[in-house]
């Protein structure tokens, strides 16, 4: 999934979409509202909204509003998804949702914090939550969808019993 992907996340949690009254996410049988999210495109059910809400791993409740500035077919549109603008470096992955990661980056600023060298090493590195690079998320979007479209590229030529050209 193209957000998890530029978040740095690796899509081990629930997600939801909240389009207009709807709702998007895996099928579960605890949230029979929640309709199917393969079973519709983003340009189908954002096309006529403008924004939607995506809502990342339930136990952490990573909100974040995501603004459609115009929405293409996948029939239509040869390119790649484009971020305009972003604020901010993604919170990591199963850092403790707002009140975590709060409490993770005052661990990581305090060196004389007796967790700071372990969170320091849990992280994996230096990070810096004011970071936020639109060449690099966009260089991203752009890996996604070549590498969707030679997977589409392959599957076509097995439909047609033919072999991919393999680069």
């Amino acid at each position: 999934m193209v957000i998890q992907k530029t978040m740095g996340w690796e899509t081990s949690h629930l997600h939801l979409f909240k389009i207009g009254p709807d709702e998007y996410g895996d099928p579960n049988p605890e949230w029979p509202e929640v309709q199917d999210h393969r079973k519709v495109r983003l340009y189908q059910a954002a096309q006529d909204i403008g924004q939607f809400v995506y809502i990342y791993d339930m136990g952490d409740g990573w909100q974040h509003e995501v603004l459609v500035e115009r929405a293409y077919s996948d029939k239509t549109f040869t390119g790649a998804p484009t971020c305009l603008a972003g604020e901010r470096a993604c919170p990591p992955e199963d850092c403790g949702g707002i009140g975590g990661y709060t409490e993770l980056l005052e661990t990581l600023r305090d060196r004389l914090h007796p967790e700071h060298r372990r969170m320091k090493q849990w992280m994996g590195g230096p990070f810096d939550p004011e970071a936020f690079d639109l060449a690099e998320t966009n260089r991203l979007l752009w890996f996604l969808a070549s590498r969707k479209a030679r997977i589409i590229e392959v599957e076509e030529a097995i439909k047609r019993k033919q072999k991919p050209y393999l680069h």
